[in-house]
């Protein structure tokens, strides 16, 4: 009878390698990791963190329409704003936004991988000062600030 108490821990180790081994059946592969240029909660993801859980999906084109007075996709930095926040695509409602400057310089180094970019500047939501607001210029990468009342293009990212 001592003998068969000894092993008492037995089961508890067998038990244990099976919680073991059905984790690692179904915990998620490397190979589901979400990547750039995949389509991903309705836009195309253009950063990924080092985790390989966490980055910025940017919608599939840029906002249509326009603010009053101005050409075809041309806003204001206060209706690209607007026009950020109450987008939707692919079901997702909630936390589109218009990207900081960093997050825009991110999309611009993955501009031929998310597609449908215009030669022209597009709104961040980086403030220069009372008046004005900071783009960048997609064509040749620079960045500038210029008043809120200009049109610029509008691409709405989504952080996950």
């Amino acid at each position: 009878m001592k003998l068969i108490a000894k092993h008492h821990a037995f089961p508890r180790l067998c038990m244990a390698l099976l919680f073991i081994g059905v984790n690692l059946f179904f915990a998620p592969s490397l190979s589901s990791a979400i990547t750039v240029g995949e389509e991903y909660r309705g836009g195309i993801v253009f950063y990924v963190d080092e985790s390989g859980e966490h980055g910025l999906v940017a919608a599939k084109k840029n906002i249509s329409g326009h603010s009053r007075g101005m050409s075809a996709e041309e806003f204001t930095w206060y209706d690209a704003k607007a026009a950020c926040t109450k987008f939707v695509s692919g079901g997702v409602r909630q936390g589109w936004h218009l990207p900081n400057s960093s997050e825009l310089r991110k999309l611009y180094l993955q501009k031929e991988r998310v597609g449908g970019f215009n030669d022209h500047f597009y709104w961040s939501s980086s403030r220069e000062d009372e008046e004005s607001a900071w783009y960048l210029y997609f064509y040749s990468g620079d960045a500038n600030h210029e008043v809120k009342m200009a049109g610029g293009r509008v691409r709405p990212v989504l952080a996950f």
